[in-house]
């Protein structure tokens, strides 16, 4: 009675190199690979011939198994080595040595009735014991190792994040860490950022997971949003929910994000900035500043740079309200007491236009300095025009009013000179008191007005076309701008008047302010 071979094709591929020696430890196993790797070349060989065969091995309708009807007989005359040199070479004249496909088949069925100790009836090999086999030969025994080393792959921080978040924070700028991580890789990389010390552990207030941010009440939120530095397994809802507790507080927020789900927080921010690069359209449409190197220490130098043209605005204000409030007031006052005014409307004009045009360029190009980064933060309620610069100003103007109206009145008497001269000296006394409190206004906190002037040359060569001008407009163009000459004196007179805003200046910064606004109380 014949005995029937299944053998699955999928493991064919393995035993293609095996060993023919019978004296390996599982003869059975051998002697199965073996057929199963003839079956499969004989299949191979009788459909690429097309011939008509003496005998026909039956094709089971499932594909992936070949079925061997075997008999037990003698079988010494092929061996493993002999069948895989047939069916490599395509070598039908060797295939014939041995009897043709008949004949190999006989010694086949010998073979395995022999090598499987003369008791086989059934055997039958599936692809999960195969595989059962191999991976039991491949693993590795788990004694007598040694470890070598360890391998780990971290994500690091980007070169200079560490310092950008100290001079946020040397400015006065709470950076906090939004991410969706868990709180052991959050507060890792937080505490390497420099957002969290590394006394601050997960059960600090200072480390949150959104989930439970969410789930805190309205009350419970206000009052912990300010000590919370690090969220995580966070979603965009939970981000979009910080920005707007902190605005309700009073905080100017900034928001930093790439990704689409950042969208609802650039968009809800006071200020959305976006990376350049590798952030989203959906990301820069929502955003106000878009940052082209995608490099936080750009958020530090975009601080700097805000706050020094903030500063700027400020120093021009100051400036231009002083000599606005002085030129009305001297001739509101002049106008109304003798019925003419010292100032005529060419001299009020050349006055704009140097002092407008020249002064802004001059106080516009002050570069950033390590001063702005040292002051807190200014509010969104805080008035543009501080009590400083109100302190500032007024004593700065009501200086140029008292002497310039002392000049109106007793400046004839004073200096021996008529009217004509008297009006020129008003006028030339007036425009280089700007000069030298353009100086002044360089500076609204600082009582040194002089440091780093060497660094912005174009403050220094605006001060020194003023003068020029204003000598021009004096001496030379009598008639355009109703002058008179003056001598050596009277021009010494004028800059000696102005030289004394500088000492002015300098003690009006000694006499502290209140904090409340100036004109917070004018309010009813």
């Amino acid at each position: 009675m014949s005995n029937i071979l299944h053998v699955g094709l999928n493991c064919i591929e393995p035993i293609l190199d095996m060993p023919t020696n019978r004296s390996i430890p599982n003869k059975r196993w051998h002697l199965a690979f073996t057929a199963i790797y003839s079956s499969r070349a004989l299949y191979s060989l009788l459909n690429q011939k097309k011939k008509k065969k003496s005998r026909k091995l039956p094709v089971p309708s499932n594909p992936s198994f070949v079925v061997l009807n075997v008999k037990p007989e003698a079988f010494s005359s092929i061996d493993h080595t002999t069948l895989t040199a047939i069916v490599n070479e395509k070598n039908f004249n060797k295939l014939l040595e041995f009897g043709g496909i008949e004949g190999v088949a006989d010694a086949l069925e010998t073979g395995i009735k022999n090598g499987i100790d003369g008791s086989v009836n059934d055997v039958a090999l599936r692809q999960e014991e195969e595989h059962e086999i191999r991976e039991t030969s491949q693993k590795l025994e788990e004694d007598s190792l040694t470890v070598i080393g360890l391998v780990g792959i971290k994500d690091p921080c980007r070169p200079g994040v560490r310092k950008a978040v100290e001079d946020c924070q040397y400015a006065g700028v709470n950076v906090k860490m939004i991410t969706g991580d868990n709180v052991f890789t959050a507060r890792a990389i937080a505490t390497e950022c420099g957002i969290l010390r590394p006394d601050q552990g997960i059960n600090n207030e200072a480390v949150v997971e959104g989930e439970v941010f969410w789930n805190y009440t309205p009350e419970e939120r206000m009052e912990k949003v300010d000590k919370i530095r690090v969220m995580a397994r966070s979603s965009p809802f939970d981000k979009l929910l910080m920005v707007q507790c902190l605005k309700q507080k009073g905080h100017v927020v900034a928001v930093t994000g790439d990704g689409t789900n950042d969208a609802p927080a650039l968009k809800e921010a006071d200020i959305g900035l976006s990376m350049g690069i590798q952030g989203t359209e959906v990301a820069k449409e929502c955003s106000d500043i878009i940052i082209l190197d995608d490099n936080f220490a750009s958020v530090a130098t975009v601080l700097k740079w805000g706050r020094c043209v903030y500063n700027n605005i400020q120093k021009f204000i100051q400036f231009q309200l002083t000599v606005n409030v002085a030129a009305l007031v001297i001739n509101f006052v002049a106008a109304i007491s003798a019925g003419e005014v010292p100032l005529t409307a060419v001299q009020l004009l050349w006055v704009n236009l140097i002092m407008d045009t020249l002064g802004a360029l001059a106080l516009a190009t002050e570069q950033p300095t390590k001063e702005l980064m040292e002051r807190p933060p200014v509010g969104r309620t805080e008035p543009l025009i501080t009590n400083i610069m109100w302190r500032n100003l007024l004593v700065q103007a009501l200086y140029q009013i008292a002497v310039l109206l002392t000049l109106q009145f007793k400046g004839e008497s004073i200096f021996g000179v008529n009217q004509k001269v008297k009006d020129t000296l008003i006028f030339n006394t007036f425009v280089l008191c700007q000069v030298f409190n353009e100086f002044n206004a360089r500076k609204l906190q600082k009582k040194n007005v002089f440091k780093g002037i060497h660094t912005n040359k174009l403050f220094l060569g605006i001060i020194g076309i003023t003068i020029i001008l204003q000598v021009v407009m004096v001496e030379f163009l009598k008639k355009f701008a109703d002058t008179e000459r003056l001598n050596w004196g009277q021009w010494g007179a004028c800059l000696g008047i102005a030289a004394i805003s500088w000492p002015l200046g300098w003690v009006v910064k000694c006499i502290s302010v209140s904090k409340t606004p100036f004109l917070s109380y004018l309010r009813w």
